[in-house]
């Protein structure tokens, strides 16, 4: 059992005229393995803010608070540590890597976390196996990283990443952008199945509830103005649906 704790979160990020802007105002939450949490929000809440801070994005300035995983300071630890300590980020915008072939860039990242390379004769059946339920060609692992994929594509490629990996703790930073119907299928399956083994906890940030329908989380938590200001199961994300977040922007 992992438990990631966030206390008293506040971060800011620095202007282009060199001023700090506070965008966290004190996140208090905690996922532990096996359970989801939905962070849902109107857009400017601070929602992918906190997604990257746990990351270790440099763009954010850590002002106040801790983040904690299994009692390890995280806001201590470089990105590359991060990511070995069993975090995982699945990005809103998955980035381009060119002359980096997906096989080479999953083989590597693997051996980094894992501390040991994967063994041939069984990663190859891993990773074609991990394709083939995410309906991706075979092709797909000598391109390079996202060099020309589609939205959807992408989105398939991060989840492949979550299922050889088998983080700790995933943040799914709005997979559902840009996704058809089939695609937020084919990838919410993907997450479910990682859900299943029960050793993964997940923050899972997004807008609307079309996602929540595939992927049921326990706890819904509702982010306005850079913190959470309500809490429920999955009721409360059917409420937002119906009616919005104007009624929680007074609490922000």
């Amino acid at each position: 059992m992992s438990t990631l704790e966030i206390r008293d979160l506040q971060v800011s990020v620095k202007l282009p005229e060199g001023e700090l802007k506070p965008i966290l105002a004190g996140v208090d939450l905690t996922v532990k393995s096996g359970e989801t949490h939905a962070i849902m929000g109107p857009n400017g809440s601070g929602k992918s803010t906190l997604a990257y801070s746990i990351a270790g994005h440099p763009k954010y300035e850590i002002t106040g608070g801790s983040v904690t995983l299994d009692g390890v300071d995280v806001l201590e630890l470089s990105v590359d540590e991060r990511a070995r300590a069993g975090l995982f980020l699945a990005m809103q915008y998955p980035v381009e890597v060119p002359g980096v072939s997906v096989a080479n860039f999953l083989r590597t990242a693997k051996t980094a976390i894992d501390g040991e390379a994967p063994k041939l004769r069984t990663w190859a059946g891993e990773l074609r196996g991990a394709m083939e339920k995410l309906q991706m060609d075979p092709s797909f692992a000598q391109r390079n990283v996202n060099e020309g994929f589609s939205g959807g594509e992408k989105k398939r490629h991060e989840i492949m990443q979550l299922e050889l990996i088998k983080p700790k703790m995933a943040i799914l930073d709005e997979t559902d952008s840009g996704l058809d119907i089939d695609a937020l299928r084919i990838v919410s399956e993907g997450v479910n199945r990682v859900r299943a083994t029960g050793e993964t906890g997940f923050l899972l940030i997004t807008h609307y509830t079309r996602i929540l329908r595939y992927i049921q989380p326990d706890f819904v938590h509702v982010f306005v103005g850079g913190k959470i200001v309500e809490e429920g199961g999955p009721e409360l994300a059917e409420q937002l649906e119906a009616e919005g977040y104007e009624k929680f922007l007074a609490k922000a």
